[in-house]
């Protein structure tokens, strides 16, 4: 049974169509590619300018000349309702509906039209195979957090059970944590790891001081991929020795999907397929192969909601044996999160305040950025900038998220900024450890 498959045919996502689409852009030559990608640069802008009052009037443009001439487009931009940045002819009816903060600490609710939510799935399916993961049949050890609440529990629980995930939850990473996750590996056939690089690296560690191979322990699995944040090669080869199994790299977001992934030859392949990646400069300014700047995507193919020349937070370099039709992402920087300390013993990854970020999350954008940071063992202060101080009910809402993802009995401090201090590449780290 595909059920991967199956389970995107039943929410209307039309895979099969998207995977046929796939496979006739890889069809085109790689002399014909830059063409490609300028048509769809085009179809893709003249759509939104013409169904999207939102993108009309951010780009202050009336059709699509010059594509250096479009603004850039940042998190902070799209923080408003939802309805006011969709496209003619979609709502919350017919769209895939998703909420981030990612690692910048920057939350918004995003849409994509079904056809694109598809065309991702498709694209990740192709890239997982290069390295024999099918994903309607490859079973998943899911080291990735997971919502507390009861329905939000339910439906995560249920979505992984049909797309043959088994979660790992990463809110807390003791000793005895690692020691039951072991367990689990020792009575089930996983096919792969997929998860937050921090979270897996501690695995390793653990496997590590054990002195224990996970391969001799669990004979089936195949493959690592870690996401979400930075992996070092000393941590790459620490995990590979701790796994026995290849350690891959995977660079994405949620609001555009799979960005770069590695191959066979160790390459970090970027998406050229659906989405469009450039490097710019601090004045905007493109950047050749081989220089490090800012990372802007273009998704080529969401028509419900206009993500174009768009920031994603991070910098990097496109190698300079990229192409077209190949880019390939030679260093990225950022997506490196802190650990939280506790006085308990509990190890808590900076990640963990992504779903505190996804529980406190309002439409209408008035909490703009925020970090946490770390001062004690049991005290954090919560850094914001936002229209309007946080009122009483929002933070009993922020602390009751903060008790249930982190831990109970701590001391967190609100503190209201009119801006938040940036790292000297303008990266915004969501959480910070002075401890």
């Amino acid at each position: 049974m595909n059920w991967f498959k199956l389970s995107l045919q039943l929410n209307r996502f039309p895979i099969s169509r998207a995977q046929k689409t796939l496979q006739k852009i890889q069809e085109i030559s790689s002399e014909k590619y830059e063409s490609y990608l300028n048509d769809r640069k085009a179809e893709i802008v003249n759509h939104h300018l013409q169904n999207n009052a939102f993108y009309k009037d951010f780009s202050k443009e009336d059709s699509y000349t010059t594509w250096t001439k479009l603004p850039i487009m940042t998190k902070k931009d799209l923080q408003r309702g939802l309805q006011k940045r969709l496209s003619t002819g979609f709502s919350r009816n017919n769209i895939y509906l998703g909420k981030t903060s990612g690692s910048s600490g920057t939350p918004f609710i995003f849409a994509k039209d079904r056809f694109a939510h598809a065309l991702t799935w498709a694209v990740f399916q192709e890239r997982y195979l290069w390295h024999g993961i099918d994903l309607n049949k490859s079973i998943q050890a899911r080291f990735y957090g997971i919502p507390m609440d009861f329905y939000g529990n339910i439906q995560e629980r249920f979505k992984d059970r049909i797309s043959l995930r088994r979660r790992f939850p990463v809110f807390n990473l003791s000793e005895k944590t690692m020691k039951d996750f072991l367990r689990r590996f020792q009575h089930s056939d996983f096919d792969y790891i997929n998860g937050y690089t921090s979270a897996i690296l501690l695995f390793a560690k653990f496997l590590n001081e054990k002195k224990l191979n996970l391969k001799k322990v669990c004979p089936s699995l195949k493959l690592c991929i870690v996401t979400s944040e930075v992996l070092f090669e000393t941590d790459k080869n620490l995990m590979q020795k701790a796994f026995g199994v290849p350690v891959i790299n995977e660079y994405g977001a949620s609001e555009v999907g799979l960005i770069a992934f590695e191959n066979k030859e160790n390459e970090w392949l970027v998406n050229a397929e659906d989405l469009f990646v450039e490097i710019v400069d601090k004045n905007n300014n493109p950047l050749p192969y081989g220089e490090e700047g800012r990372i802007l995507v273009t998704s080529l193919y969401n028509k419900a909601h206009p993500v174009i020349r768009y920031e994603i937070g991070d910098t990097g370099i496109l190698s300079k044996k990229s192409t077209p039709k190949r880019p390939i992402l030679q260093n990225l920087t950022g997506r490196n999160n802190d650990f939280a300390k506790l006085k308990n013993g509990k190890i808590i990854p900076g990640l963990t305040f992504y779903y505190v970020t996804k529980s406190i999350i309002e439409d209408t954008g008035s909490i703009k950025e925020f970090v946490v940071v770390q001062t004690g063992l049991d005290t954090f202060e919560i850094i914001y900038v936002s229209s309007s101080e946080l009122s009483s009910n929002q933070q009993k809402e922020i602390l009751k998220a903060i008790s249930r993802y982190v831990d109970k009995d701590l001391e967190i401090i609100f503190d209201r900024k009119d801006q938040l201090q940036r790292t000297k590449s303008g990266k915004l780290k969501q959480f910070v450890s002075k401890i």
